[in-house]
């Protein structure tokens, strides 16, 4: 795994995969906040930045020029990504493509607010 200008950031050696030694059928980048709510409320823990999806560049968090390596070992560009946000209307989600950015998503939110008690 790496970002920015190939910045190495980790490595998961096949023997850790053998149920993967030809190929993946999914992969799946995600966050998550466990709320135990305790007084019955939606927690406030932010997620990435805390600004929604909406907000877009500078502003809510993302994820950008994702790339999956091939069988050839080579990277290639992902396609046909599906999301998924549970409350939208304490985080939320939104993906697209652009030729600057290959596929890419925006994420995040608040957490608790008025529209998520």
């Amino acid at each position: 795994m790496s970002f920015g200008d190939n910045t190495l950031v980790g490595y998961w050696p096949a023997e850790l995969f053998t149920h993967l030694a030809d190929h993946a059928t999914m992969v799946e980048w995600g966050g998550e906040v466990v709320n135990s709510r305790p007084d019955g409320g939606h927690t406030s823990t932010q997620m990435g930045s805390g600004h929604f999806a909406e907000d877009g560049f500078a502003k809510a968090s993302y994820f950008r020029n994702l790339e999956l390596v091939d069988s050839d070992n080579s990277l290639s560009s992902v396609q046909g990504v599906s999301t998924l946000a549970e409350n939208t209307h304490c985080y939320n989600i939104k993906s697209s493509y652009s030729p600057d950015w290959g596929t890419y998503f925006y994420y995040g939110g608040p957490g608790k607010n008025p529209q998520c008690p």
